[in-house]
């Protein structure tokens, strides 16, 4: 429910002339302070992560970065569907990286994936099926981003809840923080913004602190196919709040393609059966 409405506060936000490069630091600078005040210190396991640990900060950097910057400059409905081709990027991480062959399953998933793309995305004008503007891209890269992670954190099983809750957090400090710098907009992102808009990006914060570790508890704890299932109702609530609060509406090709890749994303909990 949370990432399924979480874009329309980043909306308003971008409207008050906060970017979504310094909403995205803010809110999960709040989110990491929260964070470790209630879990402890995490850097302890660092030492346990390693290489991978740290592709896993940063690969949640961008997918959390680029999910903000992507639902406010697109059409909702059409970037959250890219990003939910991760099924089919995890299909080919899975088998670099944790070595699972597919099953039947797997193939079916990667056919529905991109059966899904190519309904949505086709355009008989311009051609070829690919994503039409930036949102788009940075929405796709997200998703990619999002499979990335997934698999590093069923990879890693050394690591706890708290310490993976942590890199979503972290990551995304460290990848926007460092964006900012390099812009020479850190100081200001921290000193521009209004009292009003500050509540917000306090209340945004903490309740995707929250959200990370209900995320990492319940993925940790629930079978695949159970979590995913779960996972997909976001894609119901931003279809619901796209239409009320910012009058998207999806066409034929849009739905078409959603029904396909949401039925790839149920199937997904099973290719390892």
């Amino acid at each position: 429910m949370v990432w399924g409405l979480v874009w329309y506060p980043f909306r308003i936000l971008e409207q008050s002339g906060v970017s979504g490069m310094q909403a995205s630091f803010i809110t999960y600078a709040v989110a990491l302070i929260v964070g470790l005040s209630i879990s402890g210190p995490l850097w302890r396991e660092l030492k346990h992560a390693g290489f991978w640990g740290i592709v896993m900060i940063l690969s949640a950097g961008w997918t959390n970065f680029g999910y903000v910057q992507a639902i406010i400059d697109g059409e909702v409905m059409r970037v959250l569907l890219l990003f939910y081709l991760a099924p089919l990027w995890t299909v080919f991480l899975a088998y670099f990286l944790l070595g699972e062959r597919l099953n039947r399953y797997g193939f079916v998933v990667v056919a529905l994936s991109l059966g899904g793309a190519l309904f949505m995305l086709w355009r008989p004008d311009i051609g070829m099926p690919l994503p039409q503007n930036r949102a788009e891209w940075i929405g796709l890269s997200a998703g990619m981003s999002f499979a990335l992670m997934n698999v590093l954190m069923r990879r890693e099983q050394q690591l706890s809840v708290n310490f993976k809750s942590g890199t979503v957090w972290f990551g995304t400090v460290l990848l926007t923080g460092g964006m900012l710098l390099y812009k020479g907009g850190l100081e200001q992102s921290m000193v521009a913004v209004s009292i009003e808009s500050w509540g917000l990006l306090l209340l945004v914060g903490v309740v995707m602190c929250a959200t990370s570790l209900a995320v990492q508890f319940g993925l940790t704890h629930l079978p695949a196919n159970q979590a995913i299932v779960l996972l997909l109702f976001e894609l119901l609530f931003a279809a619901i709040a796209a239409y009320f609060l910012a009058g998207e509406k999806m066409g034929t090709a849009e739905i078409v393609g959603a029904a396909l890749i949401v039925s790839a994303s149920l199937m997904s909990g099973r290719m390892q059966n």
